[in-house]
C-alpha cells in the first residue's frame, strides 16, 4: 500500500512535535525568552485557544470543541489520503503534514489542557505568536493543498484545450 509512507510522515511530525515541546518544557523558564537570534527567540508559552490563542480567554470549553474538531479533522484526512492515487502525491504530502501537526496538538490539548508553543519570530519590536512544530506542519501543509490546487486547475486545463 502506497499510503502508508504518508502515515509515517505524519508520525514522524507527530514524534518531532512532541520531542521538541518536551525539551522546551525541560529547558526554557515559561515566558522568558531563549534570545538566538536578532529575530528568532524559543520562548515557552501555552495556548489554551486555537491559531493566533483565538478563544484563549473563553473558560474552558474551547479545550473540548477544538479537540472534537481535531478528532473530526483527523479522521477525515485519513479517509482522503487513503483515496488518492499515487500522481497525488503533493496532496498527500500536505494530507499528512496536516494530519501530524493536528493531532500533534490535539495530544497537548487532551493530556495537557493547552497547546505548548515555544518558537518565537520578530521584528521592529513585533512579534508573530509563538508557535511549534506541529503549527508548521500545518502551515507547510496548507501551502502544499494551495500549490496542489493551482498544479491540478493547470492540468486540467491543458486536457480540455482550455
Amino acid at each position: 500500500m502506497w499510503h502508508g509512507q504518508w502515515y509515517l510522515l505524519a508520525l514522524v511530525v507527530i514524534g518531532l512535535d512532541q520531542v521538541t515541546k518536551t525539551l522546551a518544557e525541560s529547558y526554557l523558564q515559561y515566558g522568558q525568552p531563549l534570545v538566538l537570534t536578532a529575530w528568532f527567540n524559543l520562548t515557552l508559552q501555552y495556548n489554551t485557544g486555537a491559531a493566533f490563542s483565538f478563544l484563549s480567554e473563553a473558560g474552558g470549553w474551547q479545550r473540548y470543541f477544538f479537540s472534537t474538531v481535531a478528532v473530526v479533522m483527523s479522521i477525515v484526512l485519513v479517509v482522503w489520503l487513503s483515496r488518492l492515487s499515487r500522481r497525488q502525491w503533493l496532496l498527500a504530502l500536505a494530507l499528512a503534514l496536516i494530519l501530524g501537526g493536528a493531532i500533534g496538538n490535539l495530544w497537548d490539548r487532551v493530556m495537557l489542557g493547552h497547546v505548548v508553543d515555544f518558537i518565537s519570530v520578530h521584528y521592529g519590536g513585533y512579534y508573530f505568536p509563538a508557535f511549534n512544530i506541529a503549527d508548521s506542519a500545518i502551515t507547510v501543509g496548507a501551502l502544499c493543498m494551495i500549490v496542489d490546487s493551482f498544479l491540478a486547475r493547470d492540468i486540467a486545463a491543458v486536457k480540455n484545450g482550455d
